[in-house]
């Protein structure tokens, strides 16, 4: 038999070869949607770039750059090259790499930029500034530059758009860049609207929900309530919060899962924890999310032992607690008496490998401050591998609370040299470490970051400013601030009536209270505080009478130690000592402290009533005996009497337990650079020009009529001597030294760690009329401003 003809064969057919190439596109793609290490994505690319498949196919390479974004696993060389590798890629590669890159880069959205190229630009440069946690100044400008780039392609008003570009701005900090954003879009929709109520928060955000539902061109989805809850447990309006509660019945989202979970939150926090209850309780199989919702809740109303057991109970369940389980379980709100507790916490996020997790790191952090214990604290932020900003907040606002100012100081300077943009919370904890401080200069560096830097004067951020600028002695400078602000809040106008307070000027204290109530703004138990402060300073006791009675009567405010302190101080150094002493009896019983008695053993000491004194040290002695101050008070008053064996006899006592009296001390700022002196101090490298240069400066002052008030000194000595002993306070020679250092005409600001002497008072009067200098004193209670002879506390302190 012949062999069977040889059969040609033919070239497959198109179809035949479109089959082939959806088969391998499926195989490329399952494959890298299973790859999960970077070792794997480069196998495959490596067989695509072999076979030559790399270049033919658009889809496959677009899934792999996507995948190696995704992983972190090439760094942005290796993704363009990845891009260029491909002759002709299409929209869908080109938006690939710019929704990978960490970077903008303004070349890569043309020739034919869509709304896709956009916003996935913007998701990516914002997914960058979240990771990095680092300076946000260049992604600021980038997000403008993108910003521009969309105005002028007019995309403008592209809910799609606009709601990346707004999240971008969130994310670094310009909220006041996302509303102009949001506002330039004519019909939000239902997405562009979340992310506005997402990145806003408190009353904005519930107005902002207000408007959204009352436009009626949207509808608030479940997305759109999760996010406002939160906003309405942070401001502890749960009146709203039972509002957006029924909305969500009528709408049937109540039973979705984020909402469900978000009326739990608000409910807890805004103290109603039985409500809270029935809500986890309606849940049949309660997820991870409504235990943290509900622990937290326990945590944040002091009920530390329900959020333990529950705690406990959701272990039991066989659920894995996450990061929020334990930022919610650490008692950073009841910090006191969980001493033990923190402990264990601490101990059990190093064995679960949480150390590197930032917000549990920073809540450890946050514990720590709040317990006083710093080390520890620093400790916890020095052992986070990535500090975020929230981090670098906790441990400057943790020193600064904790009266480490120079610490908080110093920790924002390092912050500011790793390139860490500061945020509004970041600027107030380091301004109030600066009012602590009393550095103006330094005060006056970080306002110039703000204007510089060009953040956000949010109210928070304005209202540190004006107290700042009030405790550092720029009461102007204060005024002027508050008077620049468009939308001030109770805060804001608290801080400035306690500025004046501060300097003594208790009519402008009470003129500001007023405009503050026909702004129809409710004052507050710290306004009436602040008000009572500056009638106490100010001598004005009937306008204080009748603030402290309103306070009760027309607010229904129950004054605290703090009220009750500042009625007594205020009769007290008007010479009422016996309405002060018969007031007391009056106060609530918890409100009776060491301070209430402390400002009546002063008014004691000032109106030299010993009888009274003696009374209100025993009560002090009882209440707190380990305070050297009401000591040296009663000393001082028995020695100002003569009284000079009954003086020895309170100094033995206070010997005998071993107390410590507060050194004395004055600081003063020459050329940004700190100067400390105390009381007969010669470790100054000046200090043989500077007593020379005092004892010329008290023949001056002795010439104009200057004497000196020896009650100051406490010793039973001759009269020679006390003068010697209050020539050399630390005031005179701190003054003395700015006066050597600095210009004819310069002002001279001085801080004095306690309440300043008579004696340095009366002194410092004379100094500012011999030199014609204006000096600034900031002692433990208030400001006193020397010009031409004349204090501007008129001799009342």
């Amino acid at each position: 038999m012949p062999p069977p003809p040889l059969r040609r064969r033919l070239p497959p057919s198109a179809a035949a070869l479109a089959a082939d190439a959806a088969t391998l596109r499926r195989a490329y793609l399952r494959l890298i949607s299973l790859s999960s290490t970077p070792r794997h994505l480069d196998q495959i690319l490596a067989v695509s770039l072999a076979s030559g498949h790399y270049p033919l196919d658009a889809a496959p390479a677009t899934s792999l750059l996507l995948r190696y974004a995704s992983l972190r696993a090439a760094p942005p060389r290796h993704l363009l090259a990845l891009f260029r590798a491909f002759p002709r890629p299409d929209r869908f590669l080109r938006n690939a790499l710019l929704r990978s890159l960490p970077s903008l880069r303004p070349g890569l959205l043309f020739p034919c930029p869509d709304s896709f190229a956009f916003a996935f630009s913007a998701t990516s440069l914002a997914a960058s500034c979240s990771r990095s946690g680092v300076a946000f100044s260049s992604a600021d400008s980038a997000a403008r530059a993108l910003h521009a780039l969309v105005v002028a392609a007019g995309y403008a008003a592209d809910t799609f758009v606009a709601s990346a570009l707004a999240k971008l701005y969130f994310v670094v900090s310009r909220g006041d860049h996302a509303r102009k954003v949001f506002d330039m879009v004519p019909a939000p929709d239902t997405v562009l609207w979340n992310t506005l109520l997402a990145g806003i928060s408190g009353l904005e955000a519930l107005e902002g929900f207000k408007r959204m539902v009352s436009a009626g061109s949207v509808q608030p989805d479940e997305t759109t309530l999760a996010s406002v809850l939160p906003s309405a447990a942070e401001v502890g309006d749960v009146t709203m919060g039972r509002c957006v509660h029924a909305f969500a019945e009528k709408c049937g989202l109540a039973e979705h899962e984020h909402v469900l979970t978000g009326l739990i939150s608000l409910y807890a926090k805004c103290g109603d924890v039985e409500s809270a209850q029935r809500l986890f309780g309606t849940m049949a199989k309660p997820d991870l999310v409504a235990y943290n919702a509900l622990i937290s809740g326990y945590s944040v109303n002091g009920m530390v032992d329900s959020s333990v057991d529950l705690f406990t109970e959701l272990m039991a369940s066989g659920l894995k607690p996450n990061s929020s389980t334990l930022v919610a379980l650490i008692p950073v709100y009841s910090p006191f008496g969980h001493e033990l507790l923190a402990r264990c916490l601490h101990g059990f996020v190093l064995k679960s490998g949480f150390t590197a997790n930032s917000p549990v790191s920073t809540a450890i952090t946050t514990l720590y401050c709040r317990l006083n214990d710093m080390d520890s604290a620093r400790n916890a932020f020095d052992a986070m591998p990535e500090k975020t900003m929230e981090a670098w907040n906790a441990m400057i606002s943790g020193y600064a609370q904790n009266g480490l100012t120079e610490m908080a100081v110093a920790l924002f300077e390092q912050m500011l040299v790793l390139n860490v943009q500061p945020n509004p919370i970041t600027i107030s904890s380091t301004l109030s470490a600066c009012a602590q401080l009393g550095a103006l200069s330094l005060g006056k560096w970080v306002h110039r970051i703000i204007t510089e830097e060009d953040l956000e004067p949010n109210v928070y951020v304005m209202t540190a400013l004006i107290d700042m600028y009030a405790k550092c002695g720029s009461i102007s400078e204060a005024r002027r601030i508050f008077d620049s602000m468009d939308n001030k809040n109770v805060v804001s106008w608290n801080a400035m009536i306690a500025g004046y307070g501060l300097h003594g000027q208790g009519s402008e204290a009470l003129k500001l209270y007023k405009d503050m109530l026909d702004a129809h703004l409710l004052p507050t138990s710290s306004t009436f505080l602040s008000v009572l402060y500056a009638c106490s300073h100010g001598g004005l006791v009937e306008e204080g009478r009748k603030a402290f009675r309103s306070m009760i009567d027309d607010y229904g405010i129950v004054p605290g130690v703090e009220h009750c302190t500042c009625m007594v101080d205020l009769l007290g150094r008007a010479g009422q000592l016996k309405e002060a002493f018969g007031l007391i009896s009056e106060f609530p019983k918890n409100a009776v402290g060491p301070g209430v008695w402390g400002a009546l053993l002063g008014a004691c000491m000032v109106h030299k009533d010993s009888d009274l004194a003696k009374l209100a040290s025993q009560k002090l002695f009882e209440l707190d005996p380990e305070n050297s101050g009401y000591y040296v008070l009663l000393s001082n008053l028995h020695t100002s009497k003569r009284q000079y064996s009954e003086a020895a006899v309170v100094r033995q006592e206070a010997k005998s337990k071993k107390l410590v009296k507060t050194p004395g001390y004055t600081l003063i700022e020459i050329g940004h650079k700190p100067h400390v002196f105390m009381a007969g101090d010669r470790a100054h490298p000046q200090s043989e020009a500077i007593y020379s240069y005092l004892e010329k400066l008290t023949a001056k002052m002795i010439e104009a009529g200057y004497r000196p008030e020896t009650e100051a000194a406490l010793y039973d000595v001759e009269e020679e001597e006390k003068e010697h002993m209050v020539k050399v306070h630390s005031e005179k020679l701190a003054i003395s030294f700015g006066l050597l250092s600095t210009e004819p005409g310069t002002e001279i600001r001085i801080i004095k760690n306690l309440r300043v002497c008579l004696d340095c008072h009366n002194a410092t009067k004379f100094i500012s009329k011999v030199t014609q200098r204006l000096i600034v004193v900031r002692d433990a209670s208030r400001f006193h401003h020397f010009r031409d002879g004349v204090c501007s506390c008129g001799d009342y302190w």
